[in-house]
């Protein structure tokens, strides 16, 4: 893909790469959350690897269930952050979801027990159901992510080094084992993650 000269991107371009949409960008512009670097000839917004770094950073806060507001006025307090702890952050609410993914799995499979045992099933399978269906699709608020995030800084702190580098060394073999249609459900599980607005 040809990018304008700097390793910028026009806003087509980065819509294009991030799922987003173009109107979303425009909007967090006017709202100051993501202001471009420059401006080509033609009057096009660009976009620079720092941009792109706040773009990421607008779209984890937006994750951690946090308003757009709100999130401006962090980037304003706290111009200077740690990309690797944002992304261990966001780390934490993804396992968070896989734990209650796999809760809502077993309830499903419980209910499905249910139904192959009695003709409409029980009241009480359904009831554990709904809860799990609403568990997972709730945003974890901004209290829920702070406690996760301190649970894993506990974990990692009870780690060995040795753990420690076979923790990186099993993440990085489930990436590369990592199929075409695995990456696309991930690409699509991001945008449910972080829907346009």
């Amino acid at each position: 893909m040809t990018h304008t000269t700097g390793g910028t991107r026009r806003i087509g371009e980065l819509a294009r790469e991030t799922g987003l949409s173009i109107r979303a960008l425009r909007h967090y512009d006017r709202l100051g959350l993501l202001t471009p670097s420059a401006r080509s000839e033609g009057g096009h917004r660009c976009y620079d690897a720092d941009d792109v770094r706040r773009l990421h950073r607008v779209l984890a806060l937006r994750s951690f269930g946090l308003p757009l507001a709100q999130i401006r006025a962090v980037l304003d307090d706290e111009p200077d952050h740690d990309p690797a702890e944002l992304i261990r952050r966001q780390l934490d609410v993804v396992e968070e979801r896989l734990r209650q993914t796999a809760e809502l799995r077993l309830r499903l499979l419980g209910a499905l027990s249910a139904l192959d045992a009695a003709a409409d099933g029980t009241t009480e399978a359904y009831l554990d159901v709904i809860e799990e269906m609403t568990a997972v699709e709730r945003p974890l608020t901004p209290e829920e992510v702070a406690r996760l995030g301190e649970a894993r800084r506990r974990w990692a702190a009870s780690l060995g080094e040795e753990e420690l580098c076979a923790l990186h060394h099993r993440r990085a073999e489930i990436f590369a084992t990592m199929g075409e249609d695995e990456r696309r459900l991930m690409s699509e599980r991001r945008r449910r993650a972080f829907p346009q607005p």
